[in-house]
């Protein structure tokens, strides 16, 4: 009995391993404006931690398993899907801390897995728009949601779109073409629309502050994907400048477009990137 049980479980840990490293993971590309707006459905970008429901369980986009309370992903269906986890808006780090956490409590009340797509069919967008409806009406779980999909009719709606979900504390906008597939990688389907870039950086260093500042850290010297070392000295509260990120750590920091050199213009943090949802490949400190 006890070997049939190692078996069984050796099998779906197995299963659910294949699953995480051969499922298409999608990712947007920037959105240059003159497209025909009609044609693409719009919703939010939600600053949450992406995952994907396997059929099995929760995972991110690493492929690290996600460890919700058992009547979080009660009667989900068996189909794979790409979502957000996510409660509101401006609460990343906390979102963070709750879902990443391996011992899940009663923070998880607040949270919602938002669907906004299925990473293995060969339907267009608004096909597969349909198919998560029907899903998450069968499942009949208030953890399960989709996101809101909406159309607009100009460029000049989006501007006005992007401008109000940007006011009101939100990341930015997302644009699905309305015929576009499920691809891995960059997709020229799908766009994201927002006020500002964003990027992840490894910490190198604490700079002192002075002034107000003195005692505590001033700004973080950091080096960029593409290899470009730059401060960042502002975004920060007290408490991240009592305590900083962690040298070696990665963070999450917004920039208004590249100098000549390349470096983010007005650079500021915004948050500590978990290790477990980290985009970037890892790398020892210099």
């Amino acid at each position: 009995m006890i070997i049939r049980l190692l078996l069984f479980l050796m099998s779906v840990l197995f299963c659910t391993a294949s699953i995480s490293q051969t499922t298409p993971l999608q990712l947007a590309e920037a959105y240059k404006g003159d497209i025909a707006i009609s044609e693409y459905l719009v919703s939010e970008k939600l600053d949450g931690i992406r995952a994907r429901w396997t059929g099995m369980q929760l995972i991110t986009r690493n492929g690290n398993p996600i460890y919700p309370p058992p009547w979080f992903i009660r009667n989900w269906p068996t189909e794979p899907m790409d979502g957000e986890l996510w409660s509101k808006r401006g609460s990343f780090e906390e979102i963070a801390s709750t879902v990443l956490s391996h011992h899940p409590d009663e923070r998880w009340q607040t949270i919602k897995m938002m669907v906004f797509d299925l990473p293995i069919t060969g339907l267009p967008f608004e096909e597969r728009v349909k198919r998560i409806q029907t899903l998450i009406a069968k499942t009949n779980n208030p953890g399960l949601m989709m996101i809101k999909q909406f159309t607009l009719d100009s460029l000049s709606a989006l501007e006005d779109a992007l401008d109000d979900i940007t006011q009101q504390g939100g990341e930015g906008l997302m644009l699905h073409h309305r015929r576009a597939h499920y691809q891995q990688g960059r997709n020229p389907g799908l766009l994201k629309a927002k006020r500002y870039q964003d990027d992840e950086a490894r910490v190198l260093a604490h700079l002192p502050g002075k002034g107000k500042f003195s005692g505590m850290m001033g700004s973080l010297l950091v080096k960029s994907r593409q290899g470009q070392q730059f401060k960042i000295g502002s975004g920060f509260s007290l408490a991240n400048r009592q305590s900083p990120p962690p040298v070696g750590s990665w963070v999450t920091y917004k920039y208004y477009g590249l100098t000549q050199r390349g470096i983010p213009r007005f650079a500021s943090f915004l948050h500590i990137r978990p290790e477990e949802d980290n985009p970037v490949k890892h790398s020892p400190p210099d």
